[in-house]
């Protein structure tokens, strides 16, 4: 993958859904949730300040996210599919 995000924004790769519940019982595509774990693919290198100072990322390549269930922008990338969304729409660091 050959994607370099800009300023604070993080390329994630969505982990899969629960194929399972905890009963036993299969869940069918059409009525899975939207993911909202992932991991970040590639992180850009950070925010600007209006001061001109500049404010790192505090995520980096590898780390396993929890995101909020409609956040980012969906893309596919050589045939998978990735959420480019800006790093406060990250709800944590699992």
């Amino acid at each position: 993958m050959n994607v370099k995000p800009l300023a604070d924004r993080i390329v994630v790769r969505p982990l899969e859904a629960q194929e399972k519940t905890s009963g036993g019982i299969y869940i069918p595509d059409n009525a899975k949730e939207k993911p909202q774990k992932g991991e970040v693919v590639a992180a850009g290198p950070g925010k600007t300040a209006e001061s001109g100072a500049k404010i790192e990322m505090t995520l980096k390549k590898g780390d396993k996210i929890l995101y909020g269930k409609y956040s980012g922008t969906e893309v596919s990338i050589d045939g998978e599919d990735f959420l480019i969304m800006k790093e406060s729409d990250v709800l944590a660091i699992v």
